[in-house]
């Protein structure tokens, strides 16, 4: 196994610098699988959905979903990712500070991956804690 960083996956992905993206895809199309961390897949969700991107939601599901697809790439933990992902989808948007505000897929992956932890450790959930609003429409969040 190999492991990528955000900007080799970012190459995949965009093909917006046709030299280095012929090298991603060729990491990523090859025979070793490849892993994406949860760091990685933060990051790359930020940029697409930043400034020069902007992507929309729709868009990152999308994007992560032909993740997924990819035979040879592996997850952190892959379930853990697919349900954040789903949350995600779900979460609905919110009046906050007089803009429309929604939960970010990181906001979704820090609880999914904190109630993955309390199940491999066995202890209770008992949510993650936030003080942002829109992060707050997750289930598994709280108010502290």
């Amino acid at each position: 196994m190999i492991a990528i960083d955000t900007n080799v996956l970012l190459r995949y992905l965009l093909n917006d610098d046709k030299a280095q993206a012929k090298r991603a895809s060729a990491l990523i199309l090859g025979d070793t699988p490849v892993l994406i961390t949860d760091v990685v897949m933060v990051e790359t969700i930020w940029t697409l959905k930043g400034k020069r991107y902007n992507l929309d939601k729709e868009a990152i599901i999308k994007v992560v979903h032909s993740l997924f697809a990819e035979p040879n790439i592996v997850f952190e933990n892959g379930p853990t990712v697919w349900r954040a992902v789903s949350d995600y989808k779900n979460a609905i948007s919110i009046k906050s500070g007089g803009k429309r505000k929604e939960a970010d897929f990181p906001d979704a992956l820090i609880v999914n991956k904190a109630r993955h932890i309390a199940e491999t450790t066995g202890l209770p959930f008992e949510g993650v804690y936030t003080f942002d609003a829109a992060a707050q429409q997750i289930p598994g969040t709280e108010k502290p």
